[in-house]
């Protein structure tokens, strides 16, 4: 008999917010794979703000990065992790000192990051295990919206069609730094290759999202509608800052960039006349553990 346990690794490095994923692999004869997550830590350090704005990170949240590093190489040793790896998008790929902060973490925690670029970030997020979400039958528009930028991959009857990343992102949104142009080149693209299908839902993934999920209440598995995204759009709009953290116990880095996120789902689903979204409750970190499996099986 067969048997391995195996430890992964996941350093997503965001335009809002820096995450660890911990995950385990079990091995079983010739069973499929089982994945599941050991541990999430999820550090507030909003990089998009410095560099969206003015356009490097700055010497406080340099610091605030590399404590997290630190932090995230002790948990990983203690979880006996086998493998990581550690990807940067939007925010550090735009930053003047990107690769300067790189070298610092580096040297300083022994955490090797690597800044990837959309169309990497994209096929990452497509390596994740959708196959309880996707049905083979069907057409999707998986939306996975960030600080700094929102991936968008079209899936038709099972197989992956196209992707596209755009620089619409919610710390860019709350900073008013996304021009019409873009938007309608966001819409102009989705529009042709959803045009095609008679009918098509969102899948959507992002921090955003799954506090909606949570908080309609559905269980898992079940989508979301058009009409209560839209309502609770409103609902968001209804409240100022600090009621939206206080009355829907939202935390502090998720009350401002959760409205913008909304209107980037509304809009995909408008654009592709989407009239529910799937959450599964994925993103790029589990993409991340998928992609270390698969290399470390050959």
């Amino acid at each position: 008999m067969a048997f391995e346990i195996k430890k992964y690794g996941a350093i997503d490095i965001g335009s809002n917010a820096i995450r660890l994923l911990i995950a385990t692999v079990t091995l079983y004869n010739d069973e499929p794979p089982v994945f599941k997550k050991t541990s999430l830590v999820r550090v507030p350090i909003r990089l998009g703000q410095d560099v969206f704005v003015n356009g490097k990170i700055s010497q406080e949240n340099i610091d605030r990065m590399v404590d997290s590093m630190k932090s995230y190489q002790l948990l990983m040793g203690v979880h006996k992790v086998k493998t990581y790896k550690a990807y940067a998008t939007s925010a550090m790929r735009e930053a003047l000192n990107g690769t300067d902060v790189v070298a610092k973490i580096k040297a300083e925690s022994g955490i090797n990051i690597e800044i990837i670029d959309g169309s990497h970030e994209a096929a990452i997020i497509a390596m994740t295990d959708l196959h309880a979400v996707i049905d083979q039958e069907k057409v999707y528009l998986y939306v996975d919206v960030g600080g700094g930028s929102t991936e968008f991959t079209l899936f038709a009857y099972g197989k992956e069609i196209v992707s596209k990343s755009f620089k619409i992102g919610t710390v860019r949104l709350i900073n008013d730094m996304v021009s019409k142009s873009l938007w309608d080149e966001a819409e102009a693209w989705i529009k042709k290759i959803t045009n095609a299908y008679d009918h098509i839902d969102l899948i959507g993934s992002g921090g955003n999202i799954n506090n909606i999920f949570k908080s309609s209440g559905k269980r898992v598995g079940k989508p979301i509608s058009y009409f209560y995204l839209v309502n609770y759009y409103e609902q968001l709009q209804n409240y100022n800052y600090e009621e939206r953290v206080y009355h829907l116990n939202l935390n502090h880095d998720r009350a401002d960039v959760i409205i913008p996120a909304c209107r980037i789902y509304l809009r995909a689903m408008k654009w592709s006349k989407a009239k529910n979204i799937y959450v599964p409750k994925i993103g790029l970190t589990d993409g991340i553990i998928k992609s270390i499996f698969n290399a470390d099986k050959r």
